[in-house]
């Protein structure tokens, strides 16, 4: 970022005449941020921004976002071409690093990655200790957290190794911890990763082979999957990201910070967004009731929404939608599934992208609306798909941590308030009262 502060933005208190000069620092794109860092030692007041929303919580050089126009960057690349160029190594490789890795680079960073795919044995007995019919995502945020416990050479933030070591274990693991979460939950062996496999094979492998067959893995299925991880891999400032930066701020080892991150994500309004879409796909039942939820949509006064349709971010198409409409359509195809909710979800899709109210308002279908139902044709269930979304988004989690612990004037997060409760007030004795 330039830090130059020729720029500034003057605040006028109408109650002295007090005029107060306030440094703007420009980014390399997206709009510029005015400096409040001195604001309460200046004026003695705070800003109040709910939700932080208009509030720029950190530096960083990792994603950008431009909502108006539907842009999604990776360190200056766009979303589409990383998606339709790069298989999700090389995505988390350019997070990590800064660049996209030269050929040696990347084969060096497959081999490490890989060869972290193995969690230690003893872990296997911690799923014991759930129920069988326990959420996925619970058990993946205990699990997580629990891998402190068992790597504790890699647990010094302040050592750049470690920390790098850290980063390479959640990359590599999850994939693997996700698995056993759902083979948990449906009593079937756990499958130990396989080294002779990509990212997302050994994932596909991990999740669905069973000792008393072969799996056979499709190229087309394979890439699917490879791009649902690369569309999910980071996304700036969300609610979950924010959570992995404000639990690292203390201090706090890497392994909390992304359980804590899944956490944040588990909530219905971000990861769960995908599996909103089939609830609302199941709500509908069937293309003939399509045009009666339309209106329903219209309705300002009926609660139904269509789930999977426009973004708080994207104002136009959601860039990795079109990535993932096109993944959507060549899995479906391969499959040839015979499956009325899936039928039902492409009627609703042209529906949508032609009727004038929905093109008006530009409420175009999102990434989760694509995602879910290429996860459900794939065999995942929905309990899964906000555990698939934790998958793709450690490496982005992990990239934030890591930028945010090598800041030099990182401080730990510290959010203000206006306070609206009682003012001081005497005590008085429960004899009393």
């Amino acid at each position: 970022m330039n830090k130059s502060n020729a720029a500034t933005f003057t605040l006028t208190d109408d109650a002295t005449g007090a005029a107060y000069k306030l440094p703007v620092m420009p980014g390399t794109m997206g709009p510029s941020v005015i400096d409040v860092r001195k604001l309460y030692a200046e004026t003695g007041h705070f800003t109040f921004d709910p939700g932080f929303t208009s509030t720029g919580s950190c530096e960083s050089g990792l994603t950008f976002i431009d909502g108006d126009e539907g842009i999604l960057l990776h360190r200056g690349y766009k979303i589409e071409d990383l998606a339709e160029n790069s298989d999700f190594l090389e995505v988390a490789y350019l997070l990590l690093y800064g660049e996209l890795p030269t050929a040696a680079e990347k084969k060096k960073f497959d081999h490490d990655v890989t060869y972290h795919t193995m969690v230690h044995e003893q872990l296997s007995n911690f799923y014991r200790g759930f129920r069988r019919d326990a959420h996925p995502m619970a058990v993946l945020c205990g699990v997580i957290g629990a891998l402190s416990a068992f790597y504790h050479d890699s647990l010094d933030i302040h050592d750049e190794r470690q920390r790098m070591v850290a980063s390479f274990r959640l990359v590599a693991k999850m994939p693997t911890i996700a698995a056993m979460a759902y083979k948990y939950s449906v009593g079937q062996p756990f499958n130990y990763p396989r080294n002779d496999l990509t990212y997302s094979e050994n994932f596909l492998h991990m999740m669905f082979a069973v000792p008393a067959e072969p799996y056979k893995i499709s190229p087309t299925i394979s890439r699917a999957m490879d791009r649902i991880l690369i569309l999910h891999a980071d996304h700036e400032q969300n609610a979950s990201t924010s959570t992995v930066r404000l639990s690292g701020s203390s201090g706090a080892n890497p392994f909390a910070c992304i359980a804590a991150g899944i956490a944040s994500l588990w909530g219905p309004a971000h990861g769960g967004a995908n599996e909103a879409v089939l609830n609302m796909l199941q709500e509908i039942g069937h293309k003939d009731n399509i045009n009666e939820f339309i209106k329903k949509a219209k309705d300002k006064d009926d609660p139904f929404r269509l789930m999977g349709f426009g973004h708080r971010v994207y104002k136009n198409y959601d860039p990795r939608a079109k990535v993932m409409q096109k993944s959507c359509h060549e899995v479906l195809a391969e499959l040839n599934l015979d499956d009325p909710l899936l039928e039902l979800a492409m009627a609703l899709e042209k529906i949508a992208l032609e009727d004038d109210y929905f093109v008006e308002k530009k409420l175009f279908p999102n990434v989760d609306f694509y995602s879910g139902i290429v996860l459900k044709a794939l065999g995942f269930p929905t309990s899964m798909f906000t555990v698939l979304f934790a998958v793709a988004r450690t490496v982005g989690w992990v990239a934030q941590w890591k930028e945010m612990i090598e800041e030099p004037g990182q401080k730990i997060g510290r959010p203000r308030q206006l306070y609206t409760g009682p003012q001081q007030r005497p005590f008085v004795p429960v004899s009393k009262r």
